[in-house]
């Protein structure tokens, strides 16, 4: 496995604009989160990183929404040379896993492009007003090592929901690279 870290984008920049199919055959854009801090995860169904969490990732994700977080996933990757990550096959784990939060298709990349997305699974985490207070791992956790908690996103949400700062070290994430299009491979990439 190639390991890809996050680009650790700088803290304070505004979350980008999106407006994406979900599996559900509904449209979820930013402004559906108005006034609501918000986390943002970028992934995909056949990554060995993603799979690792992503049972404990619907379990996070239901107890954020739970607690007035908003929670988005979207997956950017190239689904000619990835046909495992597809729109249908998308639906089909959103319902194996149980997610109950919007997983949606970003076809063109330019979305991960603007959050600069660099591998799955990436984290992004905004406060109310959509400025970005985290970015960085789940937890410490690997395919080969360890049991997810999700201690670093739990951890970062306490701390955004009780309206307080974000004091520990904030570690990249890594993972897959996101499969970029020919041709469409950022400058960041």
């Amino acid at each position: 496995m190639a390991l890809t870290p996050s680009t650790m984008q700088s803290l304070g920049t505004a979350a980008p604009d999106f407006s994406l199919p979900n599996v559900d055959n509904s449209v979820v854009s930013l402004a559906n989160f108005a006034g609501k801090p918000l986390l943002v995860v970028f992934m995909c169904n056949h990554c060995p990183f993603v799979k690792h969490l992503a049972d404990k990732l619907a379990e996070v994700g239901k107890t954020l929404q739970e607690r007035g977080m908003g929670v988005v996933a979207i997956s950017s990757n190239n689904i000619d040379t990835h046909p495992d990550d597809s729109p249908d096959k998308m639906k089909t784990e959103a319902a194996f896993r149980s997610y109950t939060f919007p997983y949606l298709y970003d076809e063109s990349q330019d979305v991960a492009k603007a959050y600069r997305a660099a591998c799955t699974p990436d984290f992004f985490m905004y406060d109310a007003e959509h400025k970005l207070v985290y970015r960085g791992q789940f937890d410490e956790t690997r395919p080969d090592n360890g049991t997810p908690t999700g201690k670093d996103i739990l951890a970062a949400a306490d701390a955004v929901l009780a309206g307080q700062s974000i004091t520990f070290e904030q570690q990249a994430s890594v993972g897959c690279n996101i499969k970029w299009k020919p041709g469409n491979e950022p400058d960041y990439a």
